[in-house]
Formats: C-alpha cells, structure tokens, sequence
C-alpha cells in the first residue's frame, strides 16, 4: 500500500484511466480535423512514423488518408498536405489564411518567435517587408549583386587551384564562397578562405544543419511535452547558434561605433537606422533582439542551403560525367575561356539551366518545407483547421510527382528540357517553397547556384578515384533537411 491507499491494482486502473481519458480528449479535439491514424495517449502518432525514413511514412499515409490527414506529435495536432494541387489551393489561393509559421518545438524554444524565419503575425510583416526592401536596395537581383558574386567565384577557382589537383573534400571551400556573399550583404566585408574564426563559423553551420535533421532532434519536435527530459545533441544545436549569435553581436556593436544613417553600407546598418526611426514606436518590432536573429537566419540561410546544393550538384557531376561533359561542351561554345560567366547567359545555356533545376528537384533538401499555420478557423476541403493548426505542406511529392517528372527517382536533365533542348520551365519545380512565406533569398540563391556552378566547370573537370557507379547519392530523410555527404573529389584544370 502507498500512502494514499491505493493498492498496486487501483494505480494500474488509475493509469488506464488517465490513458483512455487522454485519448477519449484528443479524439474531441479532433471534430472536423481531416482523419488520420489513431493516436496513442500522450505520444501521439510517433510509434507509426519510421523516424529513420519519414518521406516514406508521410508518403504510406497519403495513399490511406488522401492528399490532407492529420497526424499527432504527442498532443500536438498537425494537418500534412501532400500534393501540388492542394498545397498550391493552400499557399497561393488561400494564401493568408495560412501565412502563420507553424510549431516547431526546437526552433520555437531557441528562436522564441523573434527573426524573419520563425516570426508570425504582425513581427513577421514588418520583418519580413523591411528585409525584402532592404536586400533589394542592397542590390539583390541587380548587377552590384552579379558583380560580388562573380568575384567570390574567382575566389573560389582560386582556392580549388591550390589543391592541384589533388583529392579534397571541397565541403569547407564550397561553403566559403555563398557565405562570403551574404557577409558582404550583412556586414559589408568578406573574410579569407583560411580565417580561423570564419572556419569555424562555417563548421557551427555545417554541424547544425545535420544536428536539425538528426533523430534525436525529431524525437524531439514530436514529443514537445518531454522534450526537457531527453538527451541528445540538440543540446550541441542549442550552444551552436549562441556561438553564432555571439559573433554577430559583436559585428553589430562594431557598426554602432561608427553608423551614419545617411550612408548604411549593409544590412546591420539599415536596421540600425530603422531602430532609431521607430525608437518612440512602441508597437516597432525593430529592437536588439530581433537584429540578432534576423542576421542569424539570412548568414545561416543565405550560407548552408546553397552551399549544400552545390556540394550536391558536384557530387553528381562525378556520378555522371556524361553529364559534366555536355555541360562544357556548352560552356565552350557559349562563353569559352576569355571572360567569367555571366547571369545573362543562363538564357542561352538551356542544359546547364536545365541541370542545376534537376540538381534541385532530384536532392530535395527540405522534403517537408518549413511548416506553416492557419492566421483563423477556416474550413478547408470540407474539414475545419483551427486557428493555429500547424501545417506541413509537403515539397518532396511534387518534386517527385511522376505525371510531371517521368521517372523521378532518376537524375534526368531532360525533365527540364523540351523535345527542341529549351529550357522548359515546369510550376512543379518549387524548392524554395510557394506563396508570401517562400525564401527570402531565392533570387540571391539561383544567381549564386548559376555562376559558382558554371564558374567551377569552366575552369575544371571534376574526377572521383574509384568507379562513378558506386557514389552514393539519396539519403533517406530523418529530419527537415538533407545534407550532402562528404566525399573526395579531384578539381583538374579544363
């Protein structure tokens, strides 16, 4: 007997108890929720998810459920939209109503709804509206922008010359280049390929990009009610992103010193002038704080997503030369070896536009986009979602969609190309997301994933040591992102 009374078999009738009545609770909030599988109390629907290959559990519900179901991590309900026509029905017709930026406990906990990514409401209008001004006046989408990215890609044919054409893992070098761009946009600087502290900044983003996609890291954004009782490296996450907040904070106390709001010469400076602008708004969501994040999500961003890509993209150079030589036949012809590339000659490169787009679709490396969540009720495909719900709106089933890319498992450039060889442009190709929540940078993204890949194979043929057949590409998602694995790779002068 415990001090209550209670014999063993009441605490076990207790138990039962508590359980079904939690999930007799959680079947009433369903009422007019899309179905889904049933959920189990307390930990919801984690035991039915294989958390080592989650696009293919995603993918199984959808054939059960159809293209909207709910599903429970713990208490948490979320509706997962799989497919082009209703995510688009979501992001674009509807696309106020599910503006919000959904609940992702490890993000939530260490962002605390401050920045542009993670932000909502009213904060993310005014951040987000700020930082596309901004970024445009600092001349995203124009020549300034070309002009710095065209001289980081010298740098960076520079930095793969020293290997001489030895074996290297290019991972830190690829990351360099992308990274130096959004510096210039940040902090109006840039830093050497050999500065210690920029390389291990670098290797902060590196590590945390895989950490967010670790298993542990997805055990614990589906059990948010136990998430202070689990161990595991998010803990390594959390003391990353304070180191990297760190280093910025310190670049802004240097721009204090010497601001003139008259002449901002980057992003820190515009919005440290906003911040004197608005200093009596007390509604103004332009403070410290939301600095610090800001400059956190576009350095880690504008960093890790495209130098993730372009370490994919090599990759499947080596894994099919055939490939990489169509793509210098065209270089030849088009540019040759007398100036560096330009984002004006895309339009005469259809198969290197065509195979950068097919590098994209095929590594789909955020398979589940960032989540979203309803601004209101509304009722959506005869089904109610409360205000709030979060909403995963899938990006690897139409990436994948076998009507619009025949054979989708296949890294084909031709899913991209007519029957003449042009361009051919498809409303499916989407790996920046859709609608008003899409990438900050996906202008600053394509015109950086154009001239370092076409900078790269002008200069160089790539050489794997071993048989191309036995480079491993796909990895199977366990998280929110995929990243390129590390591999050796020989950059021969062309």
């Amino acid at each position: 007997m415990d001090p209550w009374g209670l014999s063993t078999t009441d605490l076990l009738a207790c138990v039962i108890f508590l359980a079904f009545l939690s999930l007799w609770i959680q079947r009433l909030k369903r009422g007019k929720l899309p179905p889904g599988p049933t959920p189990l109390p307390f930990i919801g629907n984690i035991l039915q998810l294989d958390m080592k290959n989650m696009t293919a559990s995603f993918s199984q519900l959808a054939e059960k459920y159809g293209p909207i179901y709910t599903l429970y991590f713990g208490t948490q309900h979320i509706v997962v939209l799989h497919g082009y026509d209703i995510l688009k029905e979501a992001l674009i017709d509807q696309g106020d109503a599910f503006i919000d930026r959904g609940f992702i406990p490890i993000f939530d906990d260490i962002m605390k709804g401050k920045g542009v990514v993670f932000s909502r409401g009213e904060r993310w209008k005014q951040l987000r509206r700020f930082s596309m001004m901004t970024l445009r006046n600092l001349g995203m989408g124009k020549r300034s922008i070309e002009e710095r990215v065209q001289e980081e890609a010298q740098c960076l044919v520079e930095e793969l010359r020293k290997t001489k054409g030895q074996p290297t893992d290019p991972t830190f070098i690829l990351s360099c280049a992308p990274s130096n761009v959004i510096c210039s946009i940040l902090f109006n600087d840039r830093f050497k390929y050999n500065d210690e502290k920029f390389l291990d900044l670098i290797h902060l983003l590196n590590t945390s990009f895989r950490l967010t996609s670790s298993p542990w890291t997805q055990l614990y954004n589906c059990l948010p009610a136990f998430r202070v009782y689990l161990p595991g490296n998010h803990k390594a996450y959390y003391r990353n992103v304070q180191k990297v907040r760190s280093f910025i904070l310190e670049r802004i106390k240097e721009h204090q010193k010497i601001l003139d709001p008259n002449n901002p010469r980057d992003y820190i400076d515009c919005y440290l002038s906003k911040m004197q602008q608005e200093k009596d708004n007390p509604q103004s969501e332009f403070n410290l704080d939301n600095l610090i994040v800001c400059a956190s999500d576009l350095f880690g961003a504008g960093t890790e997503t495209t130098s993730n890509t372009l370490r994919y993209s090599l990759l499947l150079m080596l894994k099919h030369p055939e490939v990489q030589a169509k793509i210098h036949e065209e270089i030849d012809r088009v540019i040759g070896h007398n100036r560096i590339p330009s984002i004006k000659d895309r339009s005469d490169m259809p198969y290197t536009d065509a195979v950068i787009h097919e590098v994209q679709r095929y590594i789909n490396i955020l398979p589940f986009n960032v989540p979203h969540a309803v601004t209101r009720d509304i009722e959506f495909h005869k089904y109610i979602l409360p205000k709030g719900t979060t909403v995963y709106p899938l990006l690897y089933p139409i990436l994948y969609d076998s009507k619009e890319f025949p054979n989708p498992d296949q890294f084909d450039p031709e899913h991209f190309l007519d029957k003449t060889g042009k361009f051919k442009k498809s409303d499916y190709f989407m790996p920046f997301s859709t609608g008003k929540r899409s990438c900050l940078g996906e202008g600053l993204a394509r015109m950086e994933l154009f001239l370092f890949f076409t900078t790269i194979l002008q200069n160089f043929t790539l050489k794997i040591v071993g048989d191309p057949d036995e480079i491993s590409i796909k990895n199977n998602c366990s998280g929110l992102s995929i990243t390129a694995p590390h591999y050796q790779a020989s950059f021969l002068p062309h």
